[in-house]
């Protein structure tokens, strides 16, 4: 059996207790200690599991012997409590966004490989079968050349106070877009508004240019009355819909596609091809992504291995919120990835 870490979970709001819930399943985890700031909510984690420490004060969580901590706290917070973390010893799993700027990225980056330490961010629709299905066919081939993607993340709610749609919702596919495609966006471009409160924007559309002319548009909102996970790969061979809200069928492939006529001599000879071929659905594992991420952390602790989303990858990740966000106000034009 594989030695057990002792893990600390910094926030039990809305995400914080589907962390705690699933180190508290994992047989190599000791699920061993939770902050919050809230005593109603570490009340609820006390009934919920009873040999679970809880405290209102981080700094006892962080002088503690857990290993590794799991932060779940408003951004505005990540870089420091991540950064005291390091400094205390722990392997750290912060979710997403990795912080605020890149400047607070490079900066927990660096300390976690000066001091050896695990530092791994919460991308997890990249522990999603879906998603690496929707990768091994993009690398495989199958779909032939990639030419756009188009990401759809939408739903009524829930309306962050510090940050805004971008930030929020964004994350997630742009994590994705990078994982499936294996290379980062050049320049990115970005419009939206602020509908409900001043300033902070509750629609987006964002543009990102990757190398080989790919495109994607993601559009992210708080704003709609359908609850929407959907991303469309179109090819030059076969075309994919990856539908998140789907039980049972997440991916279907598409055998559709355009061919050009190789030679023509006159603009009569030129027709379009077109191919409407078989729908495939094939079997994708029913697992939860989250509890495949709480196992991959643990494994890297134990191992030193690289996470898959590691602090580099969720460095990445923010220098492309923050081109958005620099488009979102100067008009939204292009703005180059900082890399």
């Amino acid at each position: 059996m594989e030695r057990q870490v002792k893990v600390g979970v910094l926030g039990a709001g809305y995400w914080g207790p589907k962390l705690i819930r699933n180190f508290q399943e994992i047989p190599s985890a000791d699920m061993a200690m939770v902050c919050d700031l809230r005593q109603d909510r570490l009340d609820h984690i006390r009934e919920l599991y009873p040999a679970v420490r809880v405290t209102t004060d981080y700094k006892e969580l962080l002088g503690s012997d857990v290993e590794a901590v799991a932060i779940a706290t408003p951004i505005r917070t990540h870089h420091r409590l991540a950064r005291e973390a390091l400094l205390a010893g722990k392997h750290v799993l912060v979710e997403k966004p990795l912080t605020a700027n890149s400047e607070e990225a490079e900066d927990l980056v660096n300390l976690a490989e000066q001091r050896g330490l695990t530092l791994m961010v919460g991308h997890t629709f990249e522990y999603n079968p879906a998603v690496e299905y929707l990768r091994n066919l993009i690398t495989s081939g199958e779909l032939g050349r990639i030419y756009y993607i188009n990401a759809t993340r939408v739903n009524l709610g829930i309306f962050q106070p510090d940050i805004n749609v971008v930030w929020d919702l964004a994350p997630h596919d742009v994590s994705i877009l990078t994982f499936v495609l294996g290379m980062l966006p050049v320049n990115v471009s970005a419009r939206g508004a602020a509908y409900v409160r001043p300033k902070i924007h509750d629609v987006a559309y964002l543009t990102l240019h990757f190398p080989n002319e790919v495109m994607a548009d993601i559009r992210v909102s708080w704003l709609d009355p359908c609850k929407i996970r959907r991303i469309t790969v179109v090819g030059s061979k076969k075309m994919v819909v990856y539908d998140d809200v789907e039980p049972t069928e997440k991916i279907k492939i598409y055998d559709k596609g355009v061919d050009v006529p190789p030679y023509s001599d006159t603009l009569e000879e030129f027709h379009l091809s077109y191919r409407y071929g078989d729908i495939t659905t094939p079997a994708i594992p029913n697992v939860e992504p989250l509890r495949v991420e709480c196992e991959h952390f643990l494994h890297c602790i134990r191992t030193g291995e690289r996470p898959r989303s590691d602090g580099r990858d969720g460095l990445e990740v923010v220098r492309i919120l923050e081109a958005a966000t620099r488009s979102l106000l100067n008009g939204g034009m292009r703005e180059r990835v900082r890399l």
